[in-house]
């Protein structure tokens, strides 16, 4: 509500409607009176104006006051809507901004739990299909070797027959006598002497049993032959044909011992001569880099043991420098007990000595870390500081002797004698505790 004032420039407005209880008020009219009045009723006409007049502007001035009051609350009320809505706005935006991010990370997680899920399927069908290749590829190489081996044998023993018709012929000349043709059967018992002993080392090995004396008897039935061609051969043939007979008498034991040779050294699982030059090129390569790995081991010790050096000299001049009372006492003890100044041993124990206390412990750092308790103690109890014990660690029982109630109500008066004297040690300990405070509150 809007009230205007009772006068512009000196002149009265007209009397306004009535808005609510308020009514203007308007002075009556006043009777013209042809006679003058006296000056008694000017003054009273005056006065009631002037009345009027204070009314009015009081009134106003109500008006006026009650409108800026209501004027200031519709405001704070629109501010108050206006935070209001902000702060739902802002809530509603955080709340759909986590949900969205919520849905994100749930979709997220979706698609990496599916898709680490086809990767483990897919390596599971990578690993059956390998799997499956490689043993349809060891089936086949097994084939393949199995088929090579029995196209070997078969082979060497084609080349031992080969071998023994070329042979036999000589040697059966050799025995040939007409008084006794029985005789023509020794060669071709010595040839069969190899072929038998040849054919048990085969079985030795296949069984994993020894193999080494088939092996010598048939060696030696192939020299005898041998020998028997070569002596045969150079009396009543040339040296031709009595070494080509040798030879074949040889070759065809020779040729099959080969392939029984290859059979145990797979049995026995030997290395061929190439994995052996194989396992000696990574042997070497393996023990030059474990060389270089000593080498580089010795030179990082070294380094961290001059760097350590180092540490000790700086952490000795350090405690030289800042603290020469305890220097100077690690230095008596080390001497005392023939070690080291800087020794940790040696400088916890100077320390104490000096300090009273642990090294990096002070009475100052006590005196704040006590205080500091203190304040936690009052924060947390909410008792103020001033209230609380003055120690943190009091006295468990009184020094002097207790009354005749054995309770001491009262301060007693101390008196020589009434309490066990302090040794020397701390003694020591509260004079210097004692100096220090007072270069403390010196400073």
């Amino acid at each position: 509500m809007t009230a205007s004032p009772p006068q512009v420039n000196g002149s009265t407005r007209p009397t306004m409607p009535a808005i609510g209880d308020w009514r203007p008020i308007t002075p009556e009219p006043v009777e013209e009176q042809s006679s003058p009045q006296p000056a008694a009723v000017e003054t009273a006409d005056e006065v009631a104006k002037a009345q009027a007049e204070a009314i009015r502007a009081q009134a106003w001035a109500d008006a006026e006051a009650k409108r800026i009051a209501a004027e200031a609350a519709a405001k704070a009320e629109l501010v108050k809507a206006e935070e209001e809505a902000r702060k739902l706005r802002l809530a509603n935006d955080r709340a759909e901004r986590k949900a969205r991010e919520e849905q994100a990370a749930s979709e997220a997680r979706i698609a990496d739990h599916q898709r680490r899920r086809e990767d483990a399927e897919r390596a599971r069908r990578d690993a059956v299909r390998q799997d499956v290749e490689q043993q349809r590829d060891e089936a086949e190489q097994t084939k393949a070797v199995e088929k090579s081996g029995k196209r070997w044998r078969r082979v060497a023993l084609g080349f031992y027959a080969l071998c023994a018709a070329v042979a036999l012929p000589v040697q059966m000349n050799a025995f040939y006598d007409p008084n006794a043709k029985y005789l023509l059967i020794a060669p071709v018992f010595i040839e069969v002497i190899a072929l038998v002993a040849l054919v048990g080392a085969a079985a030795a090995v296949t069984a994993g049993r020894p193999h080494w004396h088939y092996r010598l008897v048939a060696w030696a039935g192939a020299l005898t032959a041998a020998s028997i061609n070569i002596v045969h051969g150079l009396a009543e043939y040339d040296a031709a044909t009595a070494f080509g007979t040798a030879l074949a008498s040889i070759a065809g034991p020779g040729m099959w011992d080969l392939h029984e040779h290859g059979r145990i050294r797979k049995r026995d699982g030997k290395p061929s001569r190439r994995q052996r030059r194989a396992e000696r090129r990574a042997a070497r390569k393996e023990a030059a880099r474990q060389t270089a790995e000593k080498k580089r081991q010795a030179a990082e010790r070294k380094i961290a043991e001059k760097a350590a050096k180092a540490e000790r000299a700086k952490l000795a001049e350090d405690r030289r420098r800042e603290f020469e009372d305890v220097w100077k006492e690690a230095v008596r003890i080390a001497a005392a007990v023939g070690s080291d100044p800087n020794d940790d041993d040696v400088w916890a124990r100077a320390y104490r000595n000096i300090n009273g206390c642990d090294p990096g412990e002070s009475i100052e750092s006590i005196t704040a870390r006590r205080a500091a308790e203190k304040r936690v103690e009052s924060a947390l109890t909410g008792t103020p500081v001033n209230t609380l014990s003055k120690t943190t660690n009091a006295q468990r029982a009184a020094q002097m002797p207790p009354g005749p109630n054995r309770v001491l109500k009262t301060r007693a008066t101390r008196r020589p004698g009434d309490t066990q004297k302090y040794s020397d040690a701390a003694r020591k300990q509260a004079a210097i505790t004692a100096k220090n405070a007072a270069k403390k509150d010196a400073r």
